[in-house]
């Protein structure tokens, strides 16, 4: 059962990861699962004050995953539908099987979005721009993130090996 239960976890820290890039996952809350199925298996103790640290951490995290791109878009004069253009972007970026199509999605996205909201190149491109820039700031922060659970995993499993071996 336990090894089952680190199985689980890992998994949770993998999806996690790939959570920061792909927007239908939450990736840090993703993780942070991981690390609290991995506190349940015997070999590895957590204290509350580090789960309820990591948890507010991902908590905070995942509500500035709605805020920055928001804030890229206003700075630079964008609107919803570029928001939009660029969720949409990114999602047919990581299904084509375009080279770099995860960053150049979203742009695309947010450009075509903006055009159908304004029918002005200069400002949609600005506006595009300013959606992307928000979008990359807020998938860095998600996988940095992620990576620093996956990190806590690792640490921690590590510290208890002779009891899973």
């Amino acid at each position: 059962m336990e090894l089952f239960l680190v199985l689980v976890a890992l998994l949770l820290m993998i999806l996690g990861i790939l959570g920061s890039f792909l927007p239908v996952l939450p990736g840090p809350l993703t993780s942070w699962v991981g690390l609290l199925v991995l506190h349940f298996t015997e070999g590895v103790q957590m204290s509350q004050t580090f789960l309820i640290v990591t948890l507010l951490v991902a908590i905070f995290i995942y509500v500035l995953d709605y805020i920055i791109p928001a804030l890229g878009t206003k700075r630079f004069g964008g609107s919803r539908a570029g928001m939009i253009g660029t969720t949409l972007g990114l999602i047919i970026g990581i299904l084509s099987p375009i080279p770099f199509g995860i960053i150049i999605g979203p742009f695309v996205g947010a450009l075509i979005g903006e055009m159908i909201h304004r029918n002005d190149m200069e400002k949609a491109l600005k506006a595009a721009f300013g959606s992307f820039l928000g979008f990359i700031a807020s998938t860095f922060l998600k996988f940095i993130v992620a990576i620093i659970f996956l990190g806590f995993f690792i640490v921690k499993l590590s510290e208890h090996n002779a009891s899973w071996f």
